[in-house]
């Protein structure tokens, strides 16, 4: 079964193929200096059976040799999985990822000249075990041996394909800043990146700005913006200032709720910024403060205030930047469709290079489904956010035609909207705030046990 899936790929692109078959995974086993026996569960079957695998809601082990249809055990394939080195599971992404970058040149360009990017951060639990608890961590809020390691995540989606382009894990204690320069690489010229307001700060707009990239981030709640002309604000020099003023200086009105605005560099250093980091950004940015009213019913703010480098008020109206910022939530629905369709919120291994290369075969299933949904949209004639990404999954997964049949097509609902509340109720057990240890001692002490 694992060539079907080399071959169901090839299907819809040949280059993407090319990255799957088992020469390629070979190919990038020799050049990482990993040698192999010849045997069944060679380095591209492991490959290959680790995507069925997640492909099929990240099933059992022992699940697996049933699924190829061959005599091993689900230890020995555990075994096998744990052999291969990480990096070559990332060779994987970073292929797959590097041939499919030229469709956002041409797929989703914003006022059809620009390539939108959409990072956002989450997290996901793994087994309870002392290195992944090491490593990752758990909520504050649980004393040990009561919950569950949780990692967090930073993850980079094409706004136009839907396509998963960099994903980064770290301890659960991590802010989101302190990684996202890694996913920065990807930017070109004139690229925009949309993110909400965890992203908002005069570094990382300054980082952006060197690249040659643009920003439109939802403005921190804690910035102060005043659209009055010529206001007060905070000078910088100036140690003992006024408290309640903005922090950035006052250029020129663009609109009622829309200006230009000088912003300076914080005399304290973000603790996820080298000193020689932060002392080579500039002494101060021009950026453009806007903010518009929410008119959606549902919606659970009324207005909306941005900060963006797009300075040009005729060429990027307030309009368009709304609009722009409104297609961030798509980056909800994909994590939405990582974690709860594919079933990425809960991770299986135990150890940390098993945790990461779990998530790197995620990412590339992931990415497999959404080149399924593009071939899709092309082929019914609709937007690719209208194809239904759990049918194009069940597909991918049961392979059982090689010609790709009409997928189902969700219907356009533009203005819905529900209540964040659950139905379905959860079974009324207590939550554990001691060790499992501790309340089977205190069982058997009762003699409940017996």
């Amino acid at each position: 079964m694992h060539q079907r899936i080399v071959t169901t790929v090839r299907q819809l692109r040949q280059d993407l193929a090319r990255h799957l078959d088992e020469k390629a995974i070979h190919d990038a086993c020799r050049q990482a200096s990993h040698t192999w026996r010849e045997c069944i569960l060679r380095p591209a079957a492991i490959v290959h059976w680790f995507i069925i695998q997640v492909l099929h809601g990240n099933t059992a082990l022992e699940h697996i040799s049933l699924l190829a249809s061959r005599a091993f055990t689900g230890a020995a394939y555990c075994l096998a999985r744990s052999s291969l080195p990480l990096r070559i599971y990332e060779a994987v992404l970073r292929a797959l990822i590097k041939a499919l970058v030229p469709e956002t040149h041409t797929a989703g360009l914003w006022l059809g000249r620009h390539r939108t990017f959409l990072v956002d951060g989450s997290s996901f639990s793994m087994p309870d075990t002392p290195v992944l608890q090491a490593q990752f961590g758990q909520p504050g809020n649980q004393k040990p041996g009561c919950g569950f390691p949780v990692a967090s995540i930073l993850v980079m989606f094409h706004a136009g394909t839907g396509l998963l382009l960099g994903i980064l894990a770290a301890p659960l204690r991590t802010h989101e800043m302190a990684h996202v320069e890694f996913l920065h690489s990807i930017l070109q010229l004139g690229d925009v990146l949309v993110a909400d307001r965890g992203f908002c700060s005069f570094a990382h707009l300054a980082l952006l700005t060197g690249r040659g990239a643009h920003a439109v981030i939802r403005m921190h709640q804690r910035q102060i913006v005043d659209f009055t002309p010529n206001r007060p604000y905070v000078d910088p020099k100036i140690k003992s200032a006024r408290k309640g003023l903005p922090r950035s200086r006052w250029m020129r009105q663009l609109g009622v709720t829309d200006q230009l605005v000088e912003w300076f560099k914080p005399r304290q250093r973000p603790g996820w910024m080298t000193p020689e980091r932060y002392a080579a950004l500039p002494e101060s940015l021009i950026l453009r403060e806007l903010r518009y009213r929410v008119g959606r019913p549902g919606f659970r703010t009324d207005t909306v205030t941005l900060v963006t480098t797009l300075l040009d008020a005729e060429s990027y109206t307030v309009e368009a930047l709304a609009e722009l910022y409104g297609v961030r939530w798509r980056v909800e629905q994909n994590l939405r469709h990582l974690k709860q369709t594919m079933k990425m919120d809960v991770l299986k291994c135990m150890t940390v290079d098993g945790v990461l290369k779990e998530l790197t075969i995620f990412a590339i299933v992931y990415n497999l489904v959404r080149v399924v949904m593009m071939e899709a949209a092309a082929r019914q004639g609709v937007d690719v956010e209208r194809i239904s990404f759990i049918d194009a999954l069940r597909w991918l997964r049961e392979m059982k035609t090689a010609d790709l049949p009409e997928l189902v097509v969700n219907p356009a609902r533009p203005g819905r909207f529900e209540p964040r509340v659950r139905k379905r109720r959860p079974k009324e057990y207590p939550v554990m705030k001691e060790p499992r240890s501790e309340l089977r001692k205190r069982l058997i002490d009762q003699g409940v046990a017996a």
